[in-house]
């Protein structure tokens, strides 16, 4: 839905414009944070948002507003004139998620948003989505923290080499599939190894 991946079949539209034949509007209504850092290293992080509200349309004026929103949302407004390269993986990741944000778009892509962020930031990124969410933003997520997804989703699908193998609502899936305990198994072990 993004145009990363040349469709082979079928069809694919958001929010009513076809991502082929009006991907102009199509790719204004999403916002993706890859999870690999996709930085300009040669912009500081005010110009670089800037510059990323201006590829969908942003006039100049409220794209600067708009960078400053989400500097300061992001806690980044004291590095506003830093590069990429002057961040902590943190900083990194919060500015990665600012990028998507900028222009405001009602859907949200996010690959791994919390992968390597400490505990204080993953919290602060989790309330920060659960409220723009309440607020009608769509958000996709995908992550390998259950407690994530259980926090922030309220419909899950379990992929498996390319496949839903599992999908529902969160409360659902948690009674259906949750289990309180951990089995181990363990190849060629004996008592006498104790």
């Amino acid at each position: 839905i993004t145009g990363l991946v040349k469709i082979t079949t079928g069809e694919v539209s958001v929010l009513g414009h076809d991502v082929i034949n009006d991907y102009k509007n199509s790719r204004k209504k999403i916002g993706l944070a890859p999870q690999e850092f996709n930085f300009d290293h040669f912009f500081n992080l005010k110009e670089m948002l800037c510059f990323q509200a201006g590829y969908f349309g942003i006039n100049p004026s409220q794209a600067k507003n708009r960078a400053e929103i989400m500097l300061k949302q992001f806690g980044l407004d004291s590095k506003a004139n830093a590069t990429p390269r002057q961040l902590s993986g943190g900083m990194k990741r919060r500015l990665q998620i600012a990028k998507a944000l900028v222009h405001d778009p009602p859907i949200v892509i996010l690959d791994e948003p919390t992968a390597g962020v400490d505990l204080e930031l993953r919290h602060m990124l989790w309330d920060y989505l659960n409220k723009i969410n309440s607020e009608g933003k769509t958000i996709l997520l995908t992550t390998h923290y259950i407690d994530e997804a259980e926090y922030l989703c309220k419909k899950i699908a379990i992929i498996d080499n390319g496949q839903i193998i599992k999908e529902g609502n969160t409360s659902d899936l948690i009674q259906t599939t949750g289990e309180n305990s951990i089995q181990i198994k363990l190849k060629n072990w004996s008592q006498s190894n104790i």
